[in-house]
C-alpha cells in the first residue's frame, strides 16, 4: 500500500526455546501515531529492537518505504530515517542542552563530532538548536547543564536531538515511563507537536497515554497482536481489558 511506511510480516524472535515476540505482522501509515503497547513481558520492546536492527529476527521481514531493512546494521537503518530516540540522542550529562543538540544538529549535517572545533565555528548551528529546543517546551533552558534538568526535561531534550536529524519516522520507547502526572501531561502534549511531516511509533504500556494522542494502537500480549483498531474500539475490547487486569498471561 502506497501509504504504508513500515511492515512486518511474521515478525518472530526466540529467545532459548522463549518466544519474545511471536509473528507479529504491524502496518504504521505514513503521517500518523501507531502505539504499540501492552503489559510489561508483553514483548513491546523487543519488537522495536528488531525493528531498529538492534536484535536479529528469528523468522520474518521488515520493509521500511518498501524496502527491505531486515538484518541491515542499525546505523543504516537509521541513515534511512528510521531513527530511534536513544539512537542518537546520546545526551552529555555534563554539557548545556544547547550543546546536546548542537552536536546532533552536527551529525544530522554530515559533520563529525569534532570537540576541539572553537565555540565560534560552532555557532552555526544555535539558531536552529534554540529552534528545537523551543519546539519542545526547553527554550529557557538551553544554558541549563543536563544533569540539573528534571527528568521530565531530559526526555524532552532527547525528543529535540532525535529532531534535529529530521528523521521521517520516530520511535519513542516509553517516552513518559518514570514520569510525575504533570511530565507525562507535557510529553504527551509534546509527541503531538511535533508530529506534523512525521510518522511516530511509540512503545507505551498505558492506554490513558495514547488516548486522543494516536491514530492506530497495535496491542500485544504473550508476543502477539491481541488487538488493534483506534483507542475506542480497543479499550473496550473484553480481552484487553482481560490481559491489562493480569487476568491474562503477558
Amino acid at each position: 500500500m502506497n501509504d504504508t511506511i513500515l511492515e512486518t510480516e511474521g515478525l518472530t524472535r526466540e529467545f532459548s526455546g522463549f518466544v519474545a515476540v511471536d509473528a507479529v505482522s504491524l502496518r504504521v501509515r505514513t503521517g500518523t501515531i501507531h502505539a504499540l503497547i501492552g503489559p510489561n513481558g508483553a514483548g513491546k520492546t523487543t519488537c522495536f529492537n528488531l525493528l531498529t536492527s538492534f536484535l536479529p529476527p528469528t523468522r520474518g521481514k521488515i520493509h521500511f518505504k518498501g524496502r527491505d531493512i531486515t538484518g541491515m546494521k542499525p546505523a543504516m537503518v537509521a541513515r534511512l530515517g528510521l531513527i530511534r530516540s536513544f539512537q542518537i540522542s546520546a545526551v552529555f550529562p555534563h554539557l548545556t542542552a544547547l550543546e546536546n543538540v548542537r552536536l546532533a544538529l552536527q551529525r544530522a549535517r554530515g559533520a563529525s563530532f569534532d570537540f576541539w572545533r572553537s565555540e565560534k565555528a560552532l555557532e552555526v548551528y544555535d539558531d536552529r538548536a534554540r529552534e528545537l529546543l523551543d519546539d519542545v517546551g526547553l527554550s529557557g533552558f538551553a544554558d541549563t547543564i543536563v544533569t540539573d534538568l528534571p527528568y521530565g526535561h531530559k526526555r524532552a531534550l532527547e525528543i529535540a536531538t532525535t529532531l534535529a536529524l529530521d528523521p521521517e519516522m520516530m520511535l519513542l520507547d516509553e517516552p513518559t515511563a518514570g514520569m510525575a502526572h504533570g511530565d507525562v501531561d507535557r510529553i504527551v502534549q509534546l509527541i503531538a507537536r511535533v508530529r506534523k511531516g512525521r510518522t511516530i511509533l511509540m512503545v507505551e504500556h498505558n492506554l490513558s497515554v495514547v488516548e486522543g494522542l494516536c491514530d492506530t494502537i497495535t496491542v500485544l500480549t504473550r508476543g502477539r497482536v491481541l488487538a488493534e483498531g483506534d483507542y475506542a474500539t480497543v479499550s473496550k475490547n473484553p480481552e484487553v481489558i482481560a490481559a491489562y487486569l493480569g487476568t491474562a498471561d503477558a
